[in-house]
């Protein structure tokens, strides 16, 4: 099989730009990226949606904003030690050591930007709703089976390339046009949901784009260079990696040090935990003399992300052609010495803090809420766009309640949005993955009538 090529896995072609990327010393096409998705709606909206804690009061914890922000800075940290190491060994074309650290920072700043309110949970319900309710029983009917899956395993992470690729910047094609190295490293699981070969191992485990983004999708593929096991499924650009350690490093030490600061875990443990991850525990000998202890897991854990940062691109160096070759099947943080360390703890937080009572009666309602929004919303906007094309009368109700989607207007006039029931139902979900926790929270007691 071919392997990859650093000189194109860097391509700062943008997509759906014919104009070609040039990389200049004052201010390049990478750190061009990350600049426009911090300025970005998409982007903004992650302050009020959950990372562990839903609508939480705590100013301290963190959101997915934060979480973002942090996942993007061990990114630059892990993406910069690897650009030193690929500059001395590769072909890298104008990129410099930099340039490498902005494509990881730019893809981990991204990582969640296509998650719906109520963080994994909306995703789960939305899968929910369309293999169980009755609404989505029928409307599967009209659609393609390829299409219908994209619903069926709804991911965020192939919202995430929707928002960038296309709505954020619509009237453009290619939406924010990030560069190709940007979304092929964002991407961490490179195939459509019904892509009959997918890649091997963990980039085989989801999917990263919807079949109404697949043609854009192939063209950040093709100016990669990545590996094609099958039409549409490819092999996982190498620094995606990197961001998938960026982020596994993030909320692995940090949901932690959050779960101890509201209590749900004991001072001697997170203590405990954060030195088996240490190489040398003599690292933290300045331990002994802080007494507070929010500032002695804060300096904890500062030393755990720094180990963990070095010993990831220390891995990511060694392995690198195999990752070129597309052989590397596991995440990074599966192969450091601290691994069993490290599943400890995940464990550890799905027992303390991810299945909390207080955690989870939040978790359940927002499953409620984001199926009972599909429940109204779909329906409504079907009867509109079947009332737009001749074949009916939509209700008074549809009419307010559909009226309430974002860009629903325009929509209703393009006759073939109305005749496609797959672009409808993906306007909904624009609409419902778009929202902030609180504001799901608000419209939906609105439409029950809760609130006015």
């Amino acid at each position: 099989m071919s392997r990859m090529q650093w000189k194109k896995l860097l391509s700062a072609k943008r997509l759906g730009s014919d104009s070609p990327g040039t990389i200049s010393a004052e201010r390049s096409p990478f750190q061009r990226d990350f600049d426009r998705v911090i300025f970005s709606g998409a982007f903004r909206r992650l302050q009020n949606k959950t990372q562990v804690f839903p609508l939480v009061q705590e100013d301290y914890v963190r959101t997915r904003l934060t979480h973002s922000l942090e996942t993007s800075s061990i990114g630059r940290s892990l993406g910069t030690a690897a650009g030193a190491f690929l500059k001395e060994n590769y072909d890298l074309g104008d990129a410099q050591v930099s340039d490498v650290g902005a494509i990881v920072a730019t893809a981990a700043l991204c990582h969640d930007i296509g998650n719906p309110p109520l963080g994994h949970a909306g995703e789960e319900a939305i899968r929910y709703w369309f293999t169980h309710s009755d609404v989505a029983k029928e409307l599967k009917s009209e659609l393609l089976s390829e299409q219908a899956l994209d619903f069926e395993l709804y991911e965020g992470n192939a919202q995430g390339f929707r928002v960038l690729s296309v709505l954020e910047m619509s009237d453009q094609c290619g939406g924010m046009q990030l560069t190709n190295a940007a979304l092929g490293s964002f991407a961490k699981y490179p195939a459509l949901s019904s892509s009959l070969i997918k890649p091997p191992g963990v980039a085989g485990k989801k999917f990263n784009f919807f079949h109404s983004e697949k043609d854009l999708f192939a063209e950040v593929a093709s100016n990669c260079g990545l590996i094609e096991y099958a039409p549409y499924s490819y092999a996982r650009h190498p620094l995606a990696y990197l961001v998938e350690a960026a982020d596994d490093i993030a909320y692995l030490a940090v949901d932690f040090e959050d779960g101890a600061r509201l209590g749900m875990i004991s001072q001697d443990e997170i203590e405990s935990r954060y030195l088996e991850l240490l190489p040398d525990p003599a690292a933290a000998s300045h331990l002994k003399d802080i007494v507070n202890p929010v500032r002695r897991t804060e300096y904890l854990r500062a030393l755990v992300i720094g180990a963990l940062v070095r010993e990831a691109s220390q891995v990511f160096c060694r392995n690198c052609e195999e990752f070129l070759a597309g052989g590397v099947g596991k995440p990074l943080t599966e192969m450091l010495s601290c691994t069993p360390q490290l599943k400890e703890l995940r464990a550890r937080s799905v027992e303390l803090i991810y299945n909390h009572r207080k955690v989870a009666e939040i978790i359940g309602a927002g499953f409620e809420m984001v199926s009972g929004m599909l429940d109204i919303f779909v329906p409504c906007v079907n009867e509109l766009a079947e009332e737009k094309l001749g074949r009916g009368k939509a209700s008074y109700r549809s009419r307010r309640m559909g009226a309430m989607v974002l860009g629903i207007a325009d929509c209703l006039n393009d006759s073939e949005w109305c005749a496609d029931p797959y672009a409808r139902l993906l306007t909904v979900m624009d609409f419902i993955s778009g929202m902030t926790d609180s504001y799901a929270v608000s419209i939906y007691r609105k439409l029950k009538g809760i609130t006015l």
